[in-house]
């Protein structure tokens, strides 16, 4: 494989992908990791959901230069940097990061698709506890996506 996308946040389930990758690429290492953080910057509400492309869009010009936003920029750099360091000290080059933001799901397929992934790795759930095996993303993401999705644990 040359390309692999790994999706990371701030949960626990974020550092089984990184577990799982290490395990998984003994030997021969993809070309290019991708470690992609997704902000999800719409809030709580049950209409998240229902957001749709303009809405998306509108709300993402909306935020720009805001408290709220530098907040979640820093965040989520944080995050990849994390993870980066964490790759690295187990000899990983080719590491790309990026950030999006909107629905998880939704981005990390269109990144997937994008950079031409070859396999997605994340984690089993992230911060809604709701969710008993799976949490809604990965579930998602395993249904919808063109490549072999690896839901680590």
């Amino acid at each position: 494989m040359k390309t692999i996308l790994i999706a990371v946040d701030d949960s626990k389930g974020s550092l089984a992908t990184l577990e799982t990758y290490g395990n998984l690429f003994t030997c021969v290492r993809p070309e290019t990791t991708y470690l992609l953080s997704v902000q999800k910057i719409e809030g709580r509400s049950l209409m998240d959901e229902m957001l749709g492309v303009a809405e998306m869009s509108t709300l993402k010009e909306q935020l720009e230069g805001t408290d709220y936003k530098d907040a979640l920029d820093k965040k989520a750099t944080a995050i990849l940097d994390h993870h980066k360091k964490k790759l690295e000290e187990r000899g990983v080059t080719g590491i790309k990061t990026m950030v999006r933001q909107g629905h998880p799901a939704d981005e990390i397929l269109d990144v997937a698709k994008s950079v031409n992934a070859e396999m997605i790795i994340i984690g089993s759930r992230g911060k809604r506890l709701h969710t008993l095996l799976m949490g809604s993303v990965s579930r998602e993401i395993a249904n919808n996506a063109e490549v072999p999705v690896l839901i680590a644990r």
